[in-house]
């Protein structure tokens, strides 16, 4: 018989590189992302680029022939860096951004390295397992019970969109899944706040139930869900014909961070037989600071909780959550046979699959960055960051309700401020419309400046009609400085806009 000899292996090629060069690229990566963290404080926050420009420098056609890897990495240190906005930034309060962590950027690192696909025990044993610890860590972070399950998702939208398929399936039954939307005639209805996240109403679109059966519910002066409206509601109703089936509650809305009174709903949901959602992605974690704890009472009770992992566990993107207090009452919404996924384990353990509790089958190790910072931080210390970042936002209140020159248009909620900027000619006796309306437009402008400017970075909001200059404190790094510093930085941009007013 003839023999076959060995392909002789590139000992360096680009694909398969030695141990040699990948300690080498390795140790360029991580001087650089240690000198990132070290000045990201001193960083401009915002770039001060161009599509045009970017493309002209970045675009090239599909190269046949390969790089250095130490040329590679100049393009990301010159070009991508500086044209990118800075979320680890102290004073980046734009959307709901975390900084990420050393630790979780190397854990990233190592999952991908290893590149465990986790749709089921069988295909990555070690990393499933270490997903099923994260999660029993979260669930003990919210106070759930010890039968409550979940997974990983790539964000909270995601957590969302599965959730209300579990709450789907669970009211309709197996029909709507093999037939679609038809086989079950009467409207369903979901409810929810007039503060929810955009993400619910594309999840009832995306699932056939429909954007106009998200029934958006008031709220109160602190711009949390009216209970006794939800009731009308969901009595009207059932008087017409419609089947109310879920019930979406807030803790920590995007705009002002309001937390709903999860109890009370809780209650009407198992008044009526409803799914009870909460969508946590954003105020979920501020559990585990003290002084925010008594807001989340009833949170347990929820049948789904969503959660992002990614905003306060300080996590970089993505890493989104969704916990099942019965995780058995979703799995038939989720669980579809397959030659291919038949799972021929016989321990429960060993056959367990995340395929079916959701819509993925590939999924990435996720739960090493989750797993790692929380051992490696413990949860004393990011409850503890938390906490300051709960007292920067009522700090930055307190300055503006000290002030001539600012107001607060919602109460701090959680770590999330509305504020705006007062001219001379607003800070003394009443408004008209048109009044209101000019001053909506200079803080339109206002915020523009600050962006550009680069040392602060806030975003926008409507409250009650008006616009609001709005931030969210979601950095360890930021301080009660930081928020003085603000102020002073919209002080500048103010003048810089009304100076160039004709």
């Amino acid at each position: 018989m003839t023999s076959i000899s060995p392909v002789a292996r590139d000992a360096d090629s680009a694909l398969d590189p030695s141990p040699e060069r990948i300690r080498e690229m390795g140790a360029q990566a991580v001087d650089w992302m240690a000198a990132y963290h070290e000045a990201v404080r001193d960083l401009p926050i915002a770039p001060q680029a161009s599509a045009a420009a970017l493309r002209e420098v970045l675009a090239e056609p599909l190269p046949a022939e390969g790089r250095d890897f130490t040329e590679l990495l100049a393009v990301f240190r010159d070009v991508v860096v500086p044209g990118s906005r800075h979320n680890g930034h102290p004073r980046f309060f734009g959307y709901v951004s975390a900084p990420g962590t050393a630790v979780a950027a190397v854990a990233d690192l190592l999952a991908s390295a290893l590149n465990a696909n986790l749709p089921a025990w069988r295909s990555a044993p070690a990393p499933v397992e270490l997903e099923h610890v994260a999660i029993d860590w979260i669930k003990e972070a919210l106070g759930c019970d010890p039968g409550a399950g979940g997974l990983f998702t790539s964000g909270g939208s995601m957590a969302n969109f599965t959730a209300l398929a579990a709450a789907r399936h669970r009211h309709c039954g197996a029909e709507v899944a093999a037939h679609g939307a038809a086989a079950h005639p009467a409207p369903l209805r979901v409810y929810t706040s007039t503060e929810t996240h955009h993400s619910i109403h594309k999840a009832a679109a995306l699932l056939g139930i429909g954007r106009a059966n998200v029934r958006e519910i008031p709220v109160d002066a602190g711009f949390r869900m009216d209970v006794d409206a939800l009731v009308r509601a969901i009595e009207e109703d059932r008087a017409a014909g419609a089947e109310p089936f879920c019930v979406v509650a807030n803790a920590g809305t995007v705009v002002t961070g309001a937390v709903d009174p999860l109890a009370d709903i809780a209650a009407v949901a198992r008044r009526y037989g409803l799914w009870m959602h909460v969508d946590a992605c954003y105020g979920g974690f501020a559990r585990l600071a003290p002084s925010a704890r008594p807001l989340f009472d009833g949170l347990a009770e929820a049948d789904s909780i969503s959660l992002d992992p990614h905003k306060w566990l300080y996590l970089p993107a993505d890493c989104g959550c969704l916990i099942y207090r019965d995780p058995e009452a979703a799995r038939a919404a989720f669980t579809l046979d397959a030659d291919y996924t038949r799972v021929t384990q016989t321990d429960p353990a060993e056959a367990f699959a995340f395929w079916d509790y959701g819509p993925d089958l590939s999924r990435r190790f996720r739960a090493l960055k989750v797993w790692m910072t929380l051992a490696h931080a413990g949860s004393r210390a990011v409850g503890d960051a938390i906490e300051g970042n709960l007292d920067c936002a009522r700090h930055l209140a307190e300055l503006v309700d000290a002030s001539a020159d600012f107001e607060m248009l919602a109460p701090p909620g959680l770590s999330i401020f509305c504020f705006r900027y007062l001219p001379p000619s607003a800070r003394t006796g009443s408004r008209s419309a048109a009044d209101e309306e000019a001053i909506d437009r200079l803080n339109e402008r206002i915020m523009v400046a600050l962006q550009r400017a680069g040392s602060s970075y806030l975003s926008n909001a409507s409250v009650n009609g008006r616009f609001a200059l709005r931030g969210c404190v979601l950095n360890y790094r930021t301080t009660r400085r930081d928020m003085e510093i603000l102020l002073d930085d919209v002080r500048r941009a103010a003048d810089e806009v009304t100076a160039e007013a004709p």
